[in-house]
């Protein structure tokens, strides 16, 4: 059986986190958690520390969402996890959904399986903004992989150890996803997505409004643009040596 970890980087999400956390207890009690608290100045760690089941990592200042991730990834390399799912904190990933994503990389359909809004029916509606971002970059990254992901901001995704070890090693700073999928295909893994429900954020607002959507937008496309010239470091396929005991042992410092 398939040993899993969902990871949720969280940044002052104290009104959305306790109501994450049950619905993961409810609907995947055999999944372990771990929560990286992104320097978080409100109640979130003091939240997830009552959940005496959840790991809690905290980071010393606020790092932003890449750092965030890329931590959850060394953590779960170095637990030797099979199967890492990342799930905001904000209430908009259904726990529910998550086994669609897990039983995906279990079946061996791909490296990294993205929950799609977009490719069925769906109750999700986003904003005009997230949807001319969305369509720009879809079309930006496609490119550069070869089609097949229609939903590149998504960050409800599941990969197996050899993503997990890619992105232990490299893995973008800021608005990661649409630039980690063009990543991993230079590191030849391959990603599908599967149609899943998502909800709007069930507490606190978006640090992404139409200033920074813009920004996200020319940020990200120049990143990948950039990234397509970059040589490639070997990472170790099944990612057992991306992340030394004493590497993973400095990274946690911080951790509750």
């Amino acid at each position: 059986m398939a040993k899993v970890l969902v990871i949720i980087p969280a940044y002052e999400e104290a009104e959305s986190i306790a109501g994450v956390l049950h619905a993961l207890q409810t609907h995947t009690p055999d999944y372990d958690v771990v929560v990286v608290n992104d320097g978080s100045k409100d109640r979130t760690g003091e939240i997830v520390r009552s959940f005496h089941a959840v790991e809690l990592i905290t980071l010393p200042f606020n790092m932003g969402i890449g750092s965030a991730m890329q931590t959850g990834y060394r953590y779960a390399v170095e637990m030797g996890y099979d199967i890492a799912v990342q799930c905001d904190a904000d209430g908009q990933h259904p726990p529910q959904e998550l086994r669609k994503l897990v039983n995906a990389i279990e079946y061996g359909r791909a490296d990294l399986v993205v929950g799609s809004r977009y490719v069925a029916d769906s109750n999700y509606v986003p904003s005009f903004g997230r949807r001319v971002g969305k369509s720009l970059l879809s079309r930006l990254v496609n490119r550069a992989i070869g089609g097949g992901i229609t939903d590149t901001t998504s960050g409800f995704r599941a990969m197996n150890r050899a993503a997990l070890g890619t992105f232990a090693h490299t893995y973008p700073d800021d608005y990661p996803e649409a630039e980690a999928l063009v990543i991993l295909h230079k590191h030849g893994l391959r990603a599908i997505e599967i149609p899943v429900e998502m909800r709007e954020r069930q507490g606190g607002r978006s640090s992404i409004g139409a200033a920074r959507a813009a920004y996200y937008i020319v940020k990200v496309s120049l990143a990948i643009f950039i990234g397509l010239f970059k040589r490639i470091t070997f990472v170790p396929p099944r990612g057992e040596e991306s992340v030394s005991p004493t590497e993973m042992a400095s990274l946690l410092k911080g951790t509750d």
